[in-house]
């Protein structure tokens, strides 16, 4: 039992009402300092009241960083991976849990594994995969037959090459698998009984059942895919190309440069609002996506 009483309650409000503070704190002073004239934002102490330049830093932003194809591509990349996340997590899992193969409990944690090796750690490897995908097929023609291919496929500068080598998730297929791990037996029983054929149970039974798991796992796709620097900054040279994150990279003053933190402020407003904004109309079904034991 939860004993409810007037210093307990108080206390509780107080340290939601801090951590509140805490959390929206620096979207107000990221906001403040982009309404702020360059000698506003520069004044010491920071002054935390808006300015009137709010307008004209975002178009100096928008402008200078070239944001509206930035903008476009970085929600195409996160679009198409945070996708192929949800179809690549569902099919995997469901192979896992549903086709009874001996060894499908070490493909399972082979595959958990790789939680420990993020982007950064594989990163040579896999650029040095997509920027030549067909190296390893043909070494391994030549080792086996000695026959020496030219193929190649490079996927510098192209959706392929943003999209393809972050797809994979084992955080996926992890939530997947202890999804469809609680479902009951007879469910998979009963459709084979209807002469429902593998794919047809997953299509029409597991995915409409999973509407709020995938809701939830899209929110958290969507949002790595979107915040994505390391990856989309390797793989492209060309500003057609280049994401979000990577045209931010211009607002931020370098050394020898004035420091107009109100246009840099002002940029990362606008890059930071489409996934606040998935956020804020998915955060319903993310919670319960991640709590929620209705069946």
């Amino acid at each position: 039992m939860i004993e409810r009483t007037p210093i307990l309650n108080a206390a509780t409000y107080f340290i939601m009402c801090l951590g509140l503070l805490l959390i929206l704190g620096p979207f107000w002073m990221i906001f403040a300092a982009s309404t702020q004239s360059l000698a506003q934002v520069n004044a010491v102490p920071f002054n935390f009241m808006p300015g009137a330049d709010f307008l004209h830093n975002l178009q100096e932003a928008w402008h200078r960083a070239n944001l509206g194809p930035a903008l476009l591509n970085s929600l195409i990349t996160s679009l198409l991976v945070m996708t192929g996340k949800i179809v690549l997590a569902a099919l995997s899992a469901f192979a896992i849990v549903y086709f009874r193969s001996p060894l499908r409990h070490v493909f399972f944690w082979m595959v958990f594994l790789t939680l420990m090796l993020p982007l950064e750690v594989r990163v040579i490897p896999t650029y040095n995969i997509a920027a030549d995908v067909f190296e390893p097929v043909r070494w391994l023609i030549q080792t086996l037959t000695g026959i020496e291919l030219s193929l190649q496929w490079n996927l510098l500068n192209s959706y392929s090459g943003l999209v393809l080598p972050l797809i994979a998730t084992a955080t996926g297929t992890f939530l997947y698998r202890q999804f469809y791990m609680t479902l009951p037996d007879e469910l998979a029983e009963a459709a084979k009984m209807d002469g429902a054929r593998p794919l047809r149970f997953f299509i029409d039974i597991l995915l409409p059942l999973s509407r709020t798991n995938m809701l939830a796992l899209a929110t958290i796709m969507f949002v790595y895919a979107w915040n994505q620097y390391l990856w989309p900054k390797l793989m492209t040279t060309e500003a057609d190309y280049q994401t979000a994150m990577v045209a931010m990279r211009t607002l931020v003053p370098s050394v020898n440069s004035l420091p107009e933190w109100n246009i840099s402020m002002a940029g990362a407003l606008i890059i930071m609002s489409p996934p606040l904004i998935v956020v804020a109309v998915l955060q319903r079904w993310f919670v319960r996506g991640l709590v929620s034991t209705e069946k």
